[in-house]
């Protein structure tokens, strides 16, 4: 039979079919690969201390921190702005509300919160706000002593922040896109930096900078089962300039692909079992492939574990959340460790709020 005389059903079904199983072919030559391609690069250069602002770069939200960070590929609420903002277009619900604190090494301290709104076919919503408490830190200045520096009587208070509204959109019933615009501040305080004889003193330069950044993400939904695969960007934003140098945002590139395995077994109804996987290629540093699964049992326990490599003090992640939902309202608690060599490990806390 000849495909113009096939039964439009066949024809159709078979287009689809045939374009799921390139996208797989596409998905997996991509992830098999993107070890080697990483490894090629990593050999040709050496990339450290090539941006500032590094506190973009933290993943701050412990469900992300519990799967490895390797969120590119996966769906959710208003957490999704600090990931992959195409990752909210088909949201559950009307609205979504994230919440999360971070215990960062060396007592740095994250404050995250993001809202998402769904507004029928036009899209959705969101905004988004992440604060870093650095602490107080002695005011130093250079000196011709021993030490070669005096303490100050004052202290300084480094602090950043990150201020972003998001949008994203599903164009098919397979295929979204996502964008974001944010402000993003970093105030490292009031540094001494000449003595002025005629008062005794000296004077102090505040270094605070602020810059516009991007971020832009793409999701697709193969058709075959729950895989998926999603390409992100974060973090476009033009030069820095403290006195002489000058520097860039940590402009990241990830491309991600996730699948539920129980889509092969006949549990599949009460549990679930994510896999997500990331190629992440970041500015400054080495390329990272991360790997996160997830146990869900009947979406109310979850179960997390997580590794990046290469890394070089960051080690495993386990997390786990606890999902209450009564008609369509939920919400959600979440908790995460992670070690972190010779550093204490490392702690996040949130709550997710869906209506």
């Amino acid at each position: 039979m000849k495909t113009t005389d096939a039964p439009k059903w066949y024809v159709r079904s078979g287009h689809v079919l045939g374009n799921t199983m390139k996208m797989i072919k596409i998905s997996a030559f991509l992830l098999l690969w993107m070890p080697v391609i990483l490894v090629a690069q990593k050999d040709n250069q050496q990339k450290l201390a090539q941006t500032g602002m590094k506190f973009l770069a933290a993943s701050p939200d412990p469900r992300a921190a519990g799967l490895g960070d390797a969120m590119t590929a996966l769906e959710g609420g208003a957490e999704m702005m600090f990931y992959n903002p195409a990752g909210m277009a088909n949201m559950d619900g009307k609205f979504s509300a994230s919440f999360g604190q971070m215990a960062w090494i060396a007592d740095i301290k994250y404050n995250l919160a993001g809202a998402a709104f769904k507004a029928g076919n036009i899209g959705t919503f969101g905004v988004n706000v992440m604060n870093v408490d650095y602490g107080e830190i002695q005011a130093t200045v250079r000196a011709d002593n021993e030490r070669g520096y005096l303490d100050l009587p004052n202290s300084i208070h480094p602090v950043a922040m990150a201020v972003g509204v998001s949008y994203a959109r599903a164009l098919s019933d397979r295929f979204a896109i996502g964008g974001s615009v944010k402000r993003v501040m970093q105030d490292l305080g009031s540094a001494a930096t000449t003595f002025d004889k005629s008062i005794s003193d000296y004077v102090y330069e505040s270094y605070k900078q602020t810059v516009m950044a991007y971020d832009f993400g793409v999701l697709y939904k193969t058709g075959f089962k729950s895989l998926q695969f999603a390409f992100n960007a974060r973090n476009f934003a033009k030069e820095i300039k403290y006195e002489e140098e000058t520097f860039q945002l940590p402009l990241t590139m990830r491309m991600g692909i996730s699948m539920d395995l129980m889509d092969f077994s006949s549990m599949g109804r009460d549990h679930n079992l994510l896999l997500s996987v990331d190629a992440e290629h970041p500015r400054d540093f080495a390329e990272v492939i991360k790997l996160g699964t997830e146990y869900s049992f009947r979406n109310l326990l979850s179960l997390r574990a997580g590794y990046a490599f290469p890394s070089d003090q960051q080690g495993l992640t386990f997390g786990g959340g606890i999902q209450v939902k009564r008609g369509e309202r939920k919400v959600q608690a979440d908790y995460s460790y992670t070690q972190f060599g010779v550093f204490n490990a490392v702690q996040r806390i949130g709550i997710k709020i869906g209506l």
